[in-house]
């Protein structure tokens, strides 16, 4: 297939950042904190607020599905992180699949116009790769954290604590206990379809997820750890092959609690315990790693356990606290990752390329900092997404390099991933962490660490590229706790639905609700994010609800709704229920999606998903997606008024390209930032 249209340029960056705010960056922008933005803005063109008007709902996987489709999620139908699954409206699946997606990705036509293309991590239908082209080079996109990190990782991250008081050796699984964290899916598997690298897809059984309480599913996670403790004693060191005199030992579990890692704890010239050795046995003369006070340490390569089998890994570790005596010393100990694993990179040799020449994907976190140590979040990380930043954009240029792409599709979590774990601490809550100063001051850090990131590529503008910088929503600080209604990572039968009587629970022996719906009982539940399903006949083995009735079930649940009040302010918190037909408006709707869609009123609200794109929050937050040009075929300087949607994004791109539009693009060309009739 030829070119339909006049190419503007052969050569196209998409530098995705999930999260970013352009209500926020504009306030840094002001205040001179993003100078490399302000390079890209003075350079090119934008709405006069930085921002387009997203789509629905608020999240990753439908967001991202979108820029990618030019068209909404009730056309291309993901929804969620999950979709709904046939077996019931309780139970969900797999939601990053791109075979699930109904409509044409651009990156597939700029491929089969012969432009090579590839799609970075991408988290919304781009794993498996679903064009036959060559031209097409797809790497991950099964996960929104990292490059591998759905796949590869053998341990999550963990906290190593010694102290002289400690009398036992233990391993403790606090993590264990915490809900869903948002964004995070890890453990999935490769399924090679028919022997077809390209259509390798991440598969798994359809899952059934019911929540009582917030602290068992997604909310949850920002409200405690998420990270596991080896505790060990520390003694006088003995028998080892190589130890100086007055060190102090103690032991790291690894893996779980599968491995000991033998540790000293040593002084230097000026009689202050200052430095750690980790090591692999006491019989080793060199250590896996030397650690001092503040310095994280990268490129650790070790083994760990993974289903009892052994599996060489790469990990980083940093000292964060050491006493002046050697009594007490704290650890952090990042994800293990299989350094072998390249199931998600089409054509594999790429993933030789990229290890050999820039190094392995290493851990990019979510993580929730120790109670009372905000400090974590600057020494732990930050460091980590700072070296994972540069790792990708290293990565991204050899790649461009040595590839010789026309068109890049790139996309970078460290927004979103740091953002959760601070944005409801920008006020403080019961259940804040650290105080709200750390909270804002961090927001900060991670906007000037975008602007280093962003700052990597533009020199490609004086090499003659046209780079878009995009993201898939935003996210806020509400004023008020959220109602408990939505549940991201399955069905919340503990909130809303339940006080108002259309979600009902089995009961035990002592009249206390169970995890079970009884159905007999239940005239609809909230799954998923947004989604209320009624309990229909004509669609459930288990309904109760006539199709005659449909309606007038749904105008009393709606009216309900709007009739919750919150404790404190006494307002409504829901600020939108509309029926499945009607979230067309939206862009929301389908067969994918509820009997009734409902968003929370401004000021109740997640950090993201469960309200309307037009959201703002405290400091400066908002759940706006941001847009800005530059480059070949776009207008320096340009603030247009004209409203860019979501939708907008792809067909733009392929005007820029000279291709045609996907074939379900809803959006249309941003005429007003272009420098050229086209």
């Amino acid at each position: 297939m030829g070119l339909e249209r006049k190419q503007i340029n052969n050569k196209i960056l998409i530098i995705g950042i999930d999260g970013m705010d352009p209500r926020a960056t504009q306030h840094y922008l002001k205040e001179g904190k993003m100078p490399n933005v302000q390079k890209l803005l003075e350079r090119g063109a934008a709405n006069k607020d930085l921002e387009m008007i997203g789509g629905h709902p608020t999240g990753t996987p439908p967001m991202w599905t979108t820029l990618a489709t030019g068209c909404y999620a009730n056309v291309h139908g993901i929804t969620d992180f999950t979709l709904q699954s046939d077996k019931g409206p309780e139970y969900t699946c797999y939601g990053f699949d791109s075979r699930r997606c109904r409509a044409e990705q651009l990156w597939n036509v700029f491929a089969e116009n012969g432009m090579k293309t590839l799609v970075w991590h991408w988290p919304g239908s781009s794993w498996p790769p679903s064009s036959d082209s060559p031209n097409l080079h797809v790497v991950d996109g099964t996960e929104p954290i990292g490059v591998n990190l759905g796949t590869a990782i053998v341990k999550q991250q963990f906290f190593a604590v010694a102290d002289k008081t400690i009398t036992e050796l233990t391993y403790k699984k606090p993590g264990e206990a915490v809900g869903v964290a948002p964004c995070v899916i890890h453990d999935l598997k490769v399924e090679d379809d028919g022997g077809d690298a390209a259509k390798a897809a991440m598969t798994g059984q359809d899952s059934l997820h019911v929540v009582l309480d917030n602290k068992e599913g997604t909310e949850g996670y920002s409200q405690a750890h998420n990270c596991d403790y080896s505790l060990s004693p520390i003694k006088e060191a003995k028998e080892w092959a190589d130890a100086p005199a007055e060190a102090l030992e103690f032991t790291i579990l690894a893996s779980g609690g599968l491995l000991r890692r033998p540790a000293l704890v040593l002084k230097n010239a000026a009689g202050v315990y200052d430095t750690v050795k980790v090591y692999t046995s006491k019989k080793n003369t060199e250590p896996l790693v030397i650690l001092t006070k503040g310095k994280m340490i990268h490129n650790i390569f070790d083994v760990d356990y993974r289903d009892e089998q052994k599996v060489d890994t790469i990990k980083s570790m940093s000292l964060l606290e050491i006493a002046d005596d050697g009594s007490y010393v704290r650890l952090f100990v990042s994800a293990a990752l299989d350094i072998h694993d390249n199931s998600v990179w089409h054509p594999k040799h790429l993933y030789d390329e990229v290890v050999e020449n820039v190094g392995y994907p290493e851990d990019a976190p979510m993580l929730v900092p120790q109670v009372g140590k905000g400090e974590d979040l600057y020494t732990c990380m930050l460091p980590l997404w700072d070296r994972y930043s540069d790792w990708q954009a290293d990565a991204l240029h050899y790649l461009i390099s040595h590839e010789k792409y026309d068109v890049i599709f790139s996309h970078n979590h460290n927004i979103d991933a740091q953002m959760h774990v601070i944005a409801r601490n920008i006020k403080h809550r019961s259940y804040s962490q650290y105080p709200t100063e750390v909270a804002i001051d961090f927001m900060e850090k991670i906007y000037q660490q975008t602007d280093n990131y962003v700052g990597r590529f533009l020199h490609y503008l004086d090499e003659g590229w046209t780079i878009f910088l995009v993201s898939d929503h935003a996210l806020v600080c509400p004023e008020y706790e959220r109602p408990q209604i939505c549940e991201g990572s399955g069905v919340h039968a503990g909130g809303i639905m339940r006080d108002l009587g259309f979600t009902v629970m089995v009961k035990d022996e002592n009249g206390n609700d169970t995890h079970e719906i009884d159905w007999s009982k239940t005239k609809a539940i909230n799954s998923r994010n947004n989604n209320i399903y009624l309990n229909l006949k004509s669609k459930y083995d288990h309904g109760i609800i006539e199709p005659e009735d449909q309606y007038e079930v749904e105008e009393e649940i709606m009216t309900a709704l709007y009739g919750v009040k919150h404790p404190i302010s006494g307002k409504r918190v829901i600020g939108l229920a509309l029926r499945n037909k009607d979230a067309v408006i939206l862009g929301y709707g389908g067969d994918q999606c509820g009997d009734i869609i409902v968003w929370t009123a401004e000021g109740y609200n997640d950090d993201h998903f469960d309200a309307i794109t037009t959201t703002y929050g405290l400091n400066y937050t908002s759940l706006q997606p941001i847009l800005i040009a530059a480059g070949v075929g776009i207008k320096k300087g340009e603030l247009t008024k004209r409203i860019i949607r979501q939708v907008d994004f792809a067909p733009t791109l392929a005007i820029i390209g000279g291709v045609r539009m996907p074939a379900q693009c809803e959006g249309a060309p941003i005429y007003q930032i272009l420098d050229r009739e086209v």
